[in-house]
């Protein structure tokens, strides 16, 4: 059974920069598609950024220029850096790993942007 345990969120002031990582307890990390999604109190929950084995990387059109998403396989680790971080982007992110018959999340860490 994979674990995903989420780490790196917090309160940062608009403009600024957070870095969440997301590792995996088995080796199927590395022939998952792992993904970023966030949901805001009283929302639904939404993709943020994706990326597969081969490295193809997808994000949504809110993020794209100021989010960066990547993966080491060797870590098992994907990571989202977070550039000028505005209060719309307040929610709780959660790691998603994919197959072809399995999906599984994380905790969720809360990022909270306000002055």
């Amino acid at each position: 059974q994979v674990q995903l345990v989420e780490s790196g969120g917090g309160l940062v002031q608009p403009g600024g920069s957070l870095r969440l990582s997301c590792a995996a307890s088995a080796s199927i990390f590395n022939i998952a598609t792992m993904a970023w999604y966030r949901q805001a109190p009283g929302k639904q929950r939404d993709l943020v950024a994706s990326v597969t084995p081969g490295g193809v990387i997808n994000y949504a059109d809110s993020v794209k220029g100021r989010f960066t998403i990547s993966r080491d396989n060797a870590a098992r680790t994907v990571y989202l850096q977070m550039n000028n971080l505005q209060p719309e982007d307040t929610a709780v992110y959660y790691c998603n790993l994919a197959l072809v018959g399995l999906n599984r999340w994380g905790q969720g860490t809360q990022v909270t942007v306000s002055s």
